[in-house]
């Protein structure tokens, strides 16, 4: 009796503890979101990645002392760095964007609730609405049409995948809309296998999916010997059919975190060929947004050259002279002119500033066709370095 109640005891104060540390989570982020304040009339980085380091560095010399491993102390505040900056950059933005400050926001996404789309829409507006009015899609031109029309705020769309590369119908549609890119985020992926009742890999013999998790998962499948797979025009989609059946042959490839939406069971977790997966999604709206000075900007552009040889060399040599770092380069065909390409570039610049708007006059004057897709905020947050004497 004395061990159980020592035992309840514990847990009480572990309770405790946490109830203090999510107090102190939030005195800390208002803290920061004062930083950014501060920062709102002064062209200052909203990062100092010297000063982070710097600062992980003492965490993890203190961290020591208390007995905790530097690992450890490194990933707790590298989260919290990114959360952060994140933060940051949003108030930053709504005071840049004031026109399209709303505690309101209607998104178009793909699928139903518990699609990777509507996760991602979740997690983007968390930092920037009260409350989202979800439009589900069955595909991505509808999204286009959704936003188009006026029926909705911002579509989500998958742009790239770590693992399954570019999503081609995506870059296709970008080069008929009008709409512009105005934000990004980098979702990460983890690919489970989910059932509606207790059951076993054995026991399964289809399994219900999108083809993006199907083709990111294809060393896990071949593995797989008598399973037949029905495709669906999402992973909710395929999620609602699993539980509407509840069989025990039945499985269905998604998110842990969409599952639970459904009340679906993880079978098999981590099922995707790389264990780092993540998808990067773009937001498109009607009107482009303007992107803070203080934040890490990138502007996506189309362009079509002529066909002579070195052309395409010679517009990136005027990113190269300009300073211009290139994250993306896709080449898709132009519809209607067989063997021609259109070419879709991220830069990391932002539209506004002298150096980018010298470039694209010399790139207009290079290519047939030229495009501006958005400037809009990077919310790419790479992780502050830890020299490894430290680690």
């Amino acid at each position: 009796m004395k061990d159980s109640l020592d035992l309840n005891v514990i847990r009480e104060q572990i309770t405790n503890l946490d109830q203090d540390l999510l107090s102190l989570f939030a005195k800390r982020r208002s803290l920061t979101l004062n930083v950014a304040k501060s920062k709102a009339h002064q062209v200052r980085p909203v990062r100092d990645q010297q000063r982070e380091q710097e600062l992980l560095v003492r965490l993890i010399q203190q961290g020591k002392k208390e007995g905790l491993d530097a690992h450890y102390v490194t990933n707790i505040f590298q989260t919290i760095i990114e959360d952060s900056v994140l933060n940051q950059q949003a108030y930053l933005q709504q005071l840049k964007n004031p026109n399209i400050k709303t505690p309101t926001v209607s998104v178009a996404f793909l699928g139903d609730k518990g699609s990777y789309s509507y996760l991602a829409s979740y997690r983007y507006f968390s930092r920037r609405a009260e409350e989202i009015i979800e439009f589900g899609c069955d595909s991505f031109s509808g999204i286009l049409h959704q936003v188009e029309s006026g029926t909705v705020d911002y579509g989500m769309l998958p742009i790239e995948n770590t693992s399954s590369g570019s999503i081609n119908e995506v870059y296709d549609l970008l080069q008929h809309t009008n709409l512009s890119i105005v934000g990004e985020l980098s979702q990460p992926i983890d690919h489970c296998l989910l059932t509606a009742v207790n059951s076993s890999l054995d026991k399964i013999d289809t399994i219900y999916a999108h083809a993006q998790p199907v083709q990111q998962c294809s060393n896990f499948l071949a593995k797989q010997e008598g399973i037949r797979i029905e495709y669906c025009d999402s992973s909710a989609q395929a999620m609602q059919k699993a539980a509407e059946l509840k069989q025990a042959n039945i499985a269905v490839m998604g998110s842990e975190e969409g599952g639970k939406l459904y009340e679906l069971l993880s079978l098999t977790k981590s099922i995707a060929n790389q264990q780092e997966n993540h998808t990067r999604f773009i937001l498109v709206a009607r009107k482009p947004v303007d992107v803070a000075e203080q934040i890490p900007a990138k502007t996506t552009l189309i362009l079509a050259t002529g066909q002579n040889p070195g052309e395409l060399v010679d517009c990136l040599l005027v990113l190269k002279q300009h300073g211009i770092n290139m994250t993306k380069l896709e080449s898709r065909p132009i519809q209607g002119r067989p063997w021609e390409e259109m070419f879709y570039i991220d830069l990391e610049a932002n539209l506004k500033s002298a150096k980018m708007q010298d470039c694209l006059t010399e790139l207009t004057q290079l290519t047939r066709f030229i495009k501006v897709l958005g400037c809009y905020a990077s919310e790419q947050i790479k992780p502050t370095k830890v020299p490894a004497q430290h680690q």
